[in-house]
C-alpha cells in the first residue's frame, strides 16, 4: 500500500501544481483512478491510500469489485465503451457515465434510468480527432446531440468527454484539449434544459497536466497508480 499511496501523492501534487500554474483552484480537478483489470484488493488499497473516484471499462468486471468493495464510499465512473444492451447495467452500477456517444445510447439509458426511478448523470464522450477507431460524437455534431438529449427526463448531462489521439508529447494533444474547453463553453452559453457543462473529463497519465491547464475537471489516470498493466 506505500507505493500506491506515495504515487497518489506524487500524482496529486502534480495535479496542484498543474491547476495553479493555469490560475484554478486544485479542488476544481478530480483524480479518476482507472481500476479496470486491477483486482479489487488492489483497488482496496487505493481506497485506503486516498482514493475517491475509481473509473471502470467494463461492466462485467466493475460489478464484482463495486460488490466486494460496497462498504467502501467511493464514487464510481464508466469510463468505456458502453453497449446499449449493457445500459441497464450501467445505470444500477455508476454515479456517472462518461461515454454517453449516440442518441440511441442515451434513449436506452433513459429508458432503464427510468425503470429504478433514477436520473443518471452522463458526459457526452466526443470523437474530438474524428479518428474512426474511436466512438464519440463528431465536433459538428456534438451541440445537436446533446440538445436531443436534454429532452431525456431521465438523463442529467453534466459536461463532456474526449479520447485525443495519441501523441508522445503532450504538448501536441493540448490543442484537443482546448477544442473540447471551447466546445463546452459554446454548449453551456446556449442554456439547455438539463445541461449543466460542468464537467471536462481530458488528460490521462502521459497528458493530465496539460489537459488540467486547458480546463479539464477529471483527470482518468490509471499506469501512473497502480503501474504498468499486465
Amino acid at each position: 500500500m506505500q507505493l500506491i499511496k506515495k504515487k497518489l501523492e506524487n500524482i496529486k501534487n502534480r495535479i496542484r501544481k498543474a491547476a495553479e500554474r493555469s490560475g484554478r483552484v486544485p479542488e476544481e480537478v478530480r483524480l479518476v483512478a482507472v481500476s479496470k483489470t486491477m483486482s479489487a484488493d488492489r483497488v482496496r488499497e487505493a481506497v485506503e491510500s486516498g482514493i475517491t473516484v475509481l473509473g471502470e471499462n467494463y461492466i462485467q468486471e466493475a460489478g464484482a469489485k463495486i460488490a466486494e468493495l460496497s462498504n467502501d464510499s467511493v464514487s464510481w465512473h464508466f469510463i468505456g465503451h458502453l453497449q446499449t444492451n449493457k445500459a441497464k447495467y450501467a445505470v444500477r452500477l455508476f454515479d456517472l457515465i462518461h461515454s454517453a456517444d449516440s442518441l440511441r445510447l442515451a434513449r436506452e439509458l433513459n429508458k432503464q434510468a427510468g425503470k429504478i426511478g433514477k436520473i443518471q448523470n452522463i458526459l457526452v464522450q466526443v470523437n474530438i480527432g474524428e479518428e474512426t477507431s474511436k466512438s464519440g460524437a463528431h465536433m459538428k455534431d456534438a451541440e445537436n446531440l446533446i440538445r436531443e438529449i436534454s429532452l431525456l427526463e431521465n438523463l442529467s448531462v453534466r459536461g463532456l468527454m474526449s479520447i485525443p489521439p495519441f501523441y508522445n508529447e503532450p504538448e501536441k494533444v493540448r490543442p484537443c484539449f482546448s477544442q473540447l474547453r471551447e466546445l463546452r463553453d459554446r454548449i453551456r452559453k446556449s442554456a439547455m434544459t438539463n445541461i449543466s457543462m460542468d464537467e471536462l473529463s481530458m488528460g490521462m497519465t502521459g497528458d493530465f497536466e496539460a489537459a488540467i491547464e486547458e480546463g479539464a475537471t477529471l483527470v482518468r489516470i490509471g499506469t501512473a497508480i497502480f503501474g504498468e498493466r499486465g
